[in-house]
């Protein structure tokens, strides 16, 4: 069950992350064919439900990056179907307290760490061993996006089992009072963002962070940072359409 993004992190690497949001197994393949260490498909602010998200998985399989996803809420049930049908990994928004935290560590593994149940019917299938295997591979990365997570960071890093952390900008921004946004430059956002990184490390655990532009990811992984998320597969589209079209308009009035 060794992937690629155990892979990169042994060789004690930054790991390049995608985001899948849209409900598409063509995007998803296309998305796959570059260069990304793991594939996150968003069941949470993605247009992705679970049969999709399974669907996802198929396309991305032969590729192999990672497959992982972040869940809608720290439900065990979505957890552990995901689980099931092939994720390699979880993202659990709004993970704000020690308890939340090992609630969410408890879907992902088997007892006697968690409390997850047995029935892997496609991860069983596409991973030799699975079961002996399971709890020493599968990545949990709780999401640290909120003020009250940020206080409680010392304690949620401290869970046993919890693989990392997954700071969500946007999130914490807004929890501060401010708005909402990636690659924040705004020395309070930022500070807070380092506290989060620091009681990753402090605890020894893998710290993550959802970015935009390549250049701020470059210098996450400098800061520290061991999984860079890079934008997403509907900014991407957005962004290359919508600048295309407007280079096109600009020749059209001559400017």
């Amino acid at each position: 069950m060794d992937s690629r993004l155990h892979k990169v992190w042994n060789e004690g690497k930054g790991a390049l992350n995608g985001w899948l949001s849209i409900p598409s197994t063509v995007t998803a393949e296309f998305m796959a064919m570059q260069d990304f260490d793991s594939l996150t498909v968003d069941l949470q602010h993605g247009l992705v439900d679970y049969q999709t998200a399974l669907t996802l998985f198929q396309a991305v399989q032969g590729w192999g990056r990672t497959p992982m996803a972040r869940v809608p809420w720290n439900e065990p049930g979505i957890i552990m179907k995901l689980l099931d049908a092939g994720a390699l990994g979880i993202i659990c928004p709004m993970i704000n307290t020690a308890e939340d935290a090992k609630r969410f560590v408890g879907a992902c593994l088997y007892h006697p760490a968690g409390y997850r149940s047995t029935g892997p019917t496609r991860a069983g299938l596409l991973y030799p061993d699975y079961f002996p295997n399971a709890n020493k591979t599968i990545v949990s990365m709780a999401m640290i996006e909120t003020v009250q997570a940020i206080e409680n960071a010392d304690a949620i890093c401290a869970t046993p089992g919890l693989s990392g952390i997954y700071v969500g900008p946007s999130d914490l921004a807004v929890s501060m009072g401010k708005s909402p946004g990636m690659d924040s430059t705004d020395p309070a956002v930022v500070a807070n963002i380092d506290k989060a990184l620091a009681a990753a490390k402090k605890a020894g655990i893998k710290a993550g962070i959802h970015c935009m532009a390549p250049s701020y990811l470059r210098k996450m992984v400098e800061k520290g940072f061991d999984f860079v998320t890079l934008s997403s597969d509907v900014r991407m589209f957005v962004s290359s359409a919508s600048g295309d079209v407007k280079a096109y308009r600009d020749l059209e009035a001559g400017r």
